[in-house]
């Protein structure tokens, strides 16, 4: 890779989301084909020098776990003091295997996001939790590391990866989502609904060929 490529992506940042185990085929909440994603990370994290990932850290007996709430299923939704809540299967638990980042992923990370530890919120965006108040901490480190594009990867399209990047739109980046590096759960219309969430919020949604044939030069689509 030549390194004029690479510095020119020097106030980028590609923001990998959540690929962990308990999301990958054989995990407590798989992705459908959620390990398809990992080789194109890897291909991107020779293009970008900066790269942060985020990872789910749910403490046991979450509020947004099914296992929380008796007489319920997995996938009905609730209401929570926040607002209406997905109940999920139990997964990326502090500590076990499934919470871990997929060691299969190789990139230079500069930072690890956690997020979902509040046993009594859930977190899909890595700038702010599911109560649409409680701020993580990342936009003041990018803002801090004069990034101003943010380039999101990861699991799953429709949840995470789509709140992370509205988050980072609103927050005043120039956001893009690489769609073919991350994979859908499509849970009730979710994945349609998701797409045209993030145009509406400004998102650019852009392939693997965007990125890697015109580096520093890509634009939105509509």
């Amino acid at each position: 890779m030549p390194n004029e490529l690479f510095e020119r992506r020097d106030r980028d940042v590609l923001i990998v989301v959540d690929v962990q185990y308990d999301f990958l085929p054989g995990g407590s909440l798989a992705v459908p084909d959620g390990d398809a994603v990992i080789g194109s990370i890897n291909r991107l994290g020779q293009l970008f020098p900066h790269i942060v990932l985020t990872q789910d850290w749910h403490p046991s007996g979450h509020a947004s776990f099914a296992s929380s709430h008796p007489e319920r299923d997995p996938f009905d939704t609730i209401d929570l003091p926040y607002g209406r809540q997905v109940l999920w299967p139990d997964h990326c638990v502090q500590g076990t295997r499934g919470a871990e980042i997929a060691g299969e992923l190789d990139v230079r990370a500069e930072l690890i996001i956690r997020k979902g530890y509040n046993p009594r919120i859930d977190s899909y965006s890595g700038f702010m939790e599911a109560d649409r108040a409680t701020r993580t901490g990342l936009a003041g480190y990018l803002v801090e590391r004069g990034f101003r594009r943010v380039y999101c990867v990861g699991l799953a399209t429709d949840f995470c990866v789509a709140w992370t990047a509205q988050d980072a739109c609103r927050l005043g980046f120039e956001t893009f989502v690489i769609e073919d590096a991350t994979r859908g759960i499509d849970q009730g219309g979710s994945m349609a609904k998701a797409l045209a969430d993030m145009r509406t919020a400004g998102v650019g949604l852009l392939t693997m060929a965007d990125v890697i044939g015109s580096p520093g030069d890509a634009r939105r689509t509509s």
